[in-house]
């Protein structure tokens, strides 16, 4: 059966995605855990995906896709990945992309010195070579770029997808599972001379298929409440809701209240309009959300994410749709976090609760509506 595991690594995202056909995609890559800490309960990331690997007696992903390119989404990838553009990153027992993901920024942006300057080249060399890559709109300033190349736009263009369409390459018939492309616009990269990762990230939508009843994801990245508004606006003046719903979402960066709205509040978030009709009303029966995140604190002490407001507030989201709101560095407890799954079939999606005696518990299962199509 299709399913998403989410790895507690404090404040930094990986969620790999296991299809029906036995193909995997992975999301983003933060290996931020220190070996040399024993105190360090975030996960080891390198040994639990090669774990996997192993047991599948393979060593690539089909799709390894990079939201943006900031550190808690791409930590250490280049020591993980074997990448095509140079040959020191070939050696040894490296796992192998077969296809790139990257919103048009990772290939655009300027200012790159570490872990995403290594990223960018990746990128850029599989465009030039015309393979192996989606790149994710297509903004002015990649035209330029490509033109500056002497890389033809023409003939790369089929490796292009836009905000508001299908990824090529999936289907339900034969993957089970369609991924629909809700952000970067190459509107709002044309307005800003300087990429805003956040704003410019990676937002997809998938839709699981298993018999006939369809499981929607919505996976978030880093969007702000801004970019939120511009992807709840759009998809609903293009009257494509649907597009919109969620059984699991995994909630934007790391459950920051920028996600929600504009002001943190003192006990609870409030969202904008557009960010309460996603949360709230694109919520479906007992849905599941994430946060790729540290432990929700009780105090406001620091200023980075998780914030106990918007953890509140989804709190309450989740509670009003009778679901679950899941944070990776609690689950199954804040003493022993270990990855988070969820299985999806003919009954949506559940969160798989291991225990140590070997007795598995299953939460969180929803009913299919009539029809089967959630």
């Amino acid at each position: 059966m299709p399913k998403l595991t989410f790895y507690p690594l404090g404040n930094a995202d990986c969620c790999r995605v296991d299809l029906e056909n036995g193909d995997q995609l992975l999301f983003d890559y933060a290996a931020v855990r220190d070996p040399n800490d024993p105190y360090d309960k975030r996960s080891d990331l390198p040994v639990e995906l090669r774990n996997d690997l192993r047991k599948r007696e393979r060593n690539w992903y089909r799709v390894v896709g990079f939201t943006h390119l900031d550190r808690d989404h791409i930590c250490s990838a280049s020591e993980f990945f074997y990448l095509e553009h140079a040959q020191k990153y070939q050696v040894g027992d490296r796992v192998k992309i077969n296809e790139l993901w990257v919103p048009a920024a990772a290939i655009t942006e300027e200012g790159c010195y570490d872990e995403d300057r290594i990223i960018r080249a990746e990128a850029r060399y599989r465009l030039r070579q015309g393979k192996g890559i989606r790149v994710f709109s297509r903004p002015e300033n990649l035209r330029q770029w490509m033109a500056d190349q002497k890389i033809s736009f023409e003939e790369r263009e089929h490796l292009i997808t836009d905000a508001g369409q299908l990824i090529p390459g999936f289907t339900t018939l034969v993957d089970g599972v369609e991924f629909f492309v809700h952000s970067p616009f190459a509107t709002r990269q044309n307005e800003s001379e300087l990429v805003e990762r956040n704003i410019n990230c990676l937002v997809l939508h998938a839709t699981f298929t298993v018999g006939q009843v369809q499981t929607k994801a919505f996976f978030g990245a880093d969007a702000t409440h801004e970019a939120l508004t511009d992807i709840v606006g759009i998809t609903k003046y293009h009257g494509r809701q649907e597009r919109l719903e969620w059984d699991v979402m995994k909630n934007c960066h790391h459950s920051s209240y920028l996600s929600i709205g504009p002001e943190k509040g003192k006990e609870k978030t409030e969202p904008v309009p557009e960010t309460e009709y996603l949360y709230e009303d694109m919520a479906l029966n007992r849905a599941i959300m994430v946060s790729s995140s540290c432990p929700i604190p009780s105090n406001d002490d620091s200023n980075q994410p998780p914030h106990r407001q918007a953890a509140k507030y989804y709190q309450d989201c989740a509670t009003a749709r009778s679901g679950k709101y899941k944070v990776t560095m609690e689950h199954p407890r804040i003493s022993r976090p270990e990855p988070l799954v969820i299985e999806i079939d003919g009954t949506k999606a559940r969160v798989v609760e291991a225990f140590s005696a070997g007795i598995t518990s299953i939460v969180s299962r929803p009913a299919p509506r009539a029809g089967g199509n959630g």
